[in-house]
């Protein structure tokens, strides 16, 4: 039996005003997930545990069969892990996004959370300027994806309320700046990199062709390095993940999983679909489960866009979907795919939300056909519904949760 787990991050959401009280998954045109939904069983599952932050860490741990309660340690060392960076027992890895923040009088708004998606090599040049001026010892900068960096604080304190970036698009920061224990050094560390960042070439290059500036950090996520079984030691399988983002990245090496990094994979709208259908349908032959994470609906919905919602939801219905359900029953003798967003994030508050997603099991050798989209209309009549989201990957696999 081979495995295929599809995410499409963020794709369930609230009705939308603008399409007629329907949701994207309800108006997109998706063939492939109806087929999917019509000869497979769906269900309802939540993800993110009372208490938890609805966050992407916390929903594709879950996913992957952890329980958030036992292994959550926080979303920055997850992606440190992704980029190699090794923490010690006393380190404490923080999340830091290059924000565009807009300055009215003596008010500072969050203005976009990821400098208007900049690219990695531009990114770099400022974070490594950061590091410059603000590392030291026990203090380090590092360089990721786009927005995406790492900060790591040799014997500091993850007792700190930080809030994510992408929860206060819009909004003036003050309330949202770290509060708790050494929450000032943090806060000094983020006004710090205002100065640096405001008069840096870069910004000014990026200014005058009218893109939005990278001009201060953010600093969230923190949290020291998670220990988790792998797959083989869980189910006795082997598997692969293909990602843009370290996050996802970072849960797959700790399960265990061989990293695929596609070409042109970005974390955005232009991401290459085809890529990843391509290199998750080869990896299966090498191995039995393949993670494919695909970012573009959750930062489309962050955006608050819902035409570029529906086009990343068709996207990867038609490119990604499609290439799997052509291919993998040439290929393969027996497969399983399972299909459901991590967590929704709705146009209307542009940030996640702890709501139950739907999802679908389907199995090559078994047909339903009862005719159904996959949408949040699911949640409303599932063949099974699961509360705990990490039991949702036993049942996958074993057929029991």
């Amino acid at each position: 039996m081979k495995y295929i787990v599809v995410v499409p991050d963020g794709a369930a959401d609230y009705p939308v005003d603008e399409l007629g009280g329907k949701t994207p998954l309800q108006v997109a045109n998706t063939p492939n997930m109806d087929f999917l939904a019509s000869n497979g069983i769906v269900g309802s599952v939540k993800n993110i545990p009372e208490g938890f932050p609805p966050g992407s860490d916390v929903a594709n741990l879950s996913i992957l069969g952890y329980n958030p309660k036992i292994y959550y340690t926080g979303r920055a060392p997850l992606e440190a892990v992704s980029m190699g960076l090794t923490l010690s027992k006393n380190d404490i890895a923080y999340r830091c996004n290059l924000v565009t923040l807009r300055f009215e009088k003596k008010q500072i708004f969050m203005e976009d959370y990821s400098a208007g998606h900049i690219t990695s090599e531009e990114a770099k040049i400022l974070i490594d300027e950061i590091n410059k001026k603000l590392g030291s010892d026990s203090l380090r900068f590092y360089p990721g994806v786009s927005y995406r960096h790492i900060m790591i604080w040799k014997n500091g304190t993850e007792d700190v309320e930080c809030t994510p970036p992408h929860d206060i698009t819009g909004k003036e920061i003050t309330r949202y700046l770290p509060i708790g224990k050494n929450a000032n050094f943090l806060k000094e560390l983020i006004f710090k990199s205002m100065e640096i960042l405001r008069e840096h070439p870069l910004n000014k290059k990026r200014i005058s062709e009218g893109k939005k500036p990278a001009n201060s950090i953010w600093l969230w996520g923190q949290g020291r390095t998670p220990h988790l079984p792998t797959y083989q030691e869980k189910y006795k399988i082997n598997g692969a993940l293909i990602s843009a983002v370290d996050l996802t990245k970072g849960l797959g090496i700790l399960a265990g999983f061989h990293i695929i990094n596609v070409p042109g994979a970005t974390g955005w709208i232009d991401t290459n679909y085809e890529g990843k259908a391509e290199y998750a349908l080869n990896a299966l032959e090498r191995v039995d489960f393949v993670y494919i994470h695909i970012e573009a609906p959750d930062e489309a919905g962050h955006q608050g866009e819902y035409k570029l919602k529906i086009k990343a939801i068709e996207d990867i219905d038609k490119i990604v979907l499609g290439k799997i359900l052509n291919e993998a029953p040439k290929r393969f003798k027996e497969f399983k795919i399972l299909l459901l967003p991590d967590h929704p994030t709705p146009i209307k508050v542009k940030t996640h939300t702890a709501d139950p997603v739907p999802f679908v099991i389907y199995d090559s050798k078994k047909k339903e056909e009862k005719k159904r989209k996959f949408s949040e209309e699911i949640l409303q009549n599932p063949d099974i519904k699961i509360e705990d989201g990490f039991k949702l990957m036993d049942f996958f696999i074993t057929g029991y949760a």
